[in-house]
């Protein structure tokens, strides 16, 4: 299962648009989310706390602020040759 996790705080309406994107897009494109909320002192926060919402697809760096569409199905049609086309 490919896996995309979203780095977000509360309080932050990018990461809000980021997780609607996400999540109507998962509903025909099948995948693992995670979603990890961050805050200060928390290992993460140094490292995002500027970049967020900050998405990793299958462990890796895709995007931060917005999460385009397209690329996101892109990879998602790249990383399982089940997803039609």
């Amino acid at each position: 299962m490919i896996l995309v996790e979203l780095f977000s705080k509360e309080d932050c309406h990018l990461c809000d648009i980021a997780m609607n994107v996400l999540t109507d897009i998962q509903r025909v494109y099948p995948f693992e989310l995670r979603i990890i909320k961050i805050q200060e002192g928390d290992e993460n926060y140094e490292e995002f706390k500027e970049r967020i919402p900050v998405v990793y697809f299958n462990k890796e760096f895709a995007f931060q602020y917005r999460v385009p569409e397209q690329e996101l199905i892109k990879k998602l049609r790249i990383a399982s040759p089940t997803i039609q086309q």
